[in-house]
Order: C-alpha cells, then sequence, then structure tokens
C-alpha cells in the first residue's frame, strides 16, 4: 500500500484520536494487561489537545494511506520531545514508525533541535532503536493506581 506523509490539518484530530483509541485496545495488549491498556486508554487526550499542540508550534506528521485517511502519527513537541507515535492497527509492518521518525528528524535538524527525546512503549521501543535512539532508562510508574512501564530513550543530531 502506498502512504504520503503529510504536515497535520486541523480536521486530523478525531481520526487521530479514534487512532489511538485503536491502536492501545488492539496493539497495547501484546504487551500490557487489560488494566494496564485500559488506565492507558484513559488519559488520551482528546481532539482539542491536537489543535492545542499544533497552535503552540508542535509538529504533528501523519501518514495517510490511498484513502487520504491517517494511517500512522508522530508528534513532536517544540523542545525535541517526541510524546506520540501511533500505528493504527490496520497499518502495522508498513515501515511509518520509520518514515515518520524520519520526517521528524528531518524537520527537527533546521529548527535547531539536537536532541530527540521520548518515552516509549515495549511496543515503540524497537522503532525508537531501528531509528538510532539508546535507552536511558526504564521508566516505572503508575496510572490511576496501576503499574505501568515505558522506556526513557533519546536521539543526538
Amino acid at each position: 500500500m502506498a502512504y504520503a506523509i503529510r504536515p497535520y490539518r486541523d480536521g486530523d484530530a478525531p481520526a487521530l484520536v479514534e487512532l489511538v483509541r485503536r491502536s492501545i485496545a488492539d496493539i497495547g495488549r501484546e504487551a500490557y494487561s487489560a488494566e494496564q491498556t485500559q488506565a492507558w486508554a484513559a488519559r488520551q487526550p482528546g481532539e482539542d489537545d491536537y489543535r492545542t499542540k499544533a497552535a503552540l508550534g508542535s509538529a504533528i506528521f501523519i501518514a495517510e494511506d490511498a484513502d487520504g485517511d491517517p494511517a500512522a502519527y508522530v508528534l513532536m513537541e517544540r523542545d525535541g520531545h517526541v510524546d506520540r507515535l501511533y500505528t493504527h492497527p490496520d497499518h502495522r509492518g508498513e515501515g511509518l514508525a520509520a518514515q515518520l521518525l524520519a520526517a521528524v528528524e528531518h524537520y527537527a535538524r533546521p529548527h535547531g533541535i539536537e536532541r530527540l527525546y521520548t518515552e516509549a512503549s515495549d511496543l515503540a521501543r524497537p522503532a525508537f532503536e531501528h531509528a538510532g535512539y539508546k535507552m536511558i532508562a526504564r521508566r516505572n510508574f503508575e496510572i490511576d493506581g496501576v503499574p505501568i512501564h515505558n522506556w526513557a530513550m533519546e536521539k543526538r543530531l
């Protein structure tokens, strides 16, 4: 399937909210318990968050399918924090995470960002490692009393 990488448009917000919901529900359970995925899903932002992040200067790149629907996306804040990287379950294994992380790097360099960093789930960690991010530490924390973890990672540009 052919995909195109493009910047976020305001009308993308509803589809991104649904993409994250499906990703956590369908893919998240491969690495996390039902209780963990429910807690993770419950803390996801709504449509207004995407508009606010874009207005504040976050770079959001969408991988869209041949029908123009978002298949995956990445959100990088102005300081180089890669806050989100999600792929719709129907589009896994297509190399979209790698393409989106490359788009972030391509954007970051001319904007003076010298360090990219993230907190990757067990599921996203391999994509970040493949893109050259180094693991700093496992982060153990709780969401609404439910223990969960992710991985602090970074890449120097």
